[in-house]
């Protein structure tokens, strides 16, 4: 089985990126995508990528948490950014008034002028979205139609708001907050609900590292890697009752589809 984890945050220690890989591909994870969350990651995201060809690419955006603190010339730097070849999304963009550490009024501003962009590229979406749902959908709804593609990034919300999500061709990333039996309960039962041909897995890494790894834990790995991917397929196996092999198949396909790589 071979996957690709399309949900990877910038190391701290660029130097942490080569172990990294090599541990990914021992665990069959072929690919990754670095997200970018504002201006100066963006670029560092897109200089890694072109380090790694094919193996690595990026995404170029600003999210939500820094909407506040974009330069003034943000739409020009995404845009020039989404002409390199390993950058295949806009974002980390969208909404998040859990932590609101940007203004509201300046993440609707921002995550729109994304959007903007996105059409303007043909470049797909990497959304985050927390606590913002029916401003995020508002928007979503304008732009849709105009958009090559949408991935929502790391869903943790209910059945109803994925099944929204899913009416306006949005692609649901699934990461390591599925085996989060408390937290994860609302997102537990969605799952049941999500077609295969728009699932995408993702570990989010460094953040949110599987629950109970037991004897899957990597030695000497402290935090979440590309190397648990798998763990998550097999948590997510075991609750829809869906081979392994299958989520396999069509996370990477569908992976492949919405960043135009097949």
């Amino acid at each position: 089985m071979q996957w690709f984890d399309v949900g990877v945050n910038v190391p701290s220690d660029e130097g942490e990126l080569s172990p990294m890989l090599t541990r990914a591909a021992e665990a069959g994870v072929a690919q990754i995508m670095l997200t970018g969350t504002d201006v100066a990651i963006s670029h560092q995201a897109a200089k890694l990528a072109d380090a790694y060809p094919d193996q690595v690419f990026s995404t170029a955006g600003i999210h939500p948490h820094y909407a506040q603190h974009a330069p003034q010339d943000y739409r020009e730097q995404i845009t020039t950014l989404s002409k390199q070849p390993q950058v295949l999304a806009i974002g980390e963009c969208g909404l998040d008034f859990n932590r609101d550490f940007s203004p509201r009024d300046t993440q609707l501003a921002v995550f729109e002028a994304q959007l903007v962009i996105a059409c303007e590229t043909g470049l797909p979406v990497f959304l985050h979205e927390r606590d913002a749902f029916e401003a995020q959908y508002q928007l979503l709804q304008k732009y849709h139609q105009h958009l090559s593609g949408a991935l929502v990034h790391c869903f943790t919300g209910n059945t109803e708001q994925m099944q929204a999500y899913l009416a306006l061709g949005c692609y649901i990333g699934i990461t390591g907050w599925v085996t989060d039996e408390k937290r994860g309960s609302d997102l537990r039962a969605a799952v049941a609900h999500l077609p295969l041909e728009r699932l995408i897995l993702e570990t989010d890494a460094p953040y949110l590292k599987p629950k109970k790894l037991g004897s899957d834990k990597v030695p000497g790995v402290k935090q979440n890697e590309p190397c648990y991917l798998p763990v998550i397929a097999k948590a997510l196996s075991d609750l829809t009752q869906t081979p392994i092999e299958s989520l396999s198949l069509h996370s990477k396909r569908n992976t492949q589809r919405l960043l135009a790589l097949s």
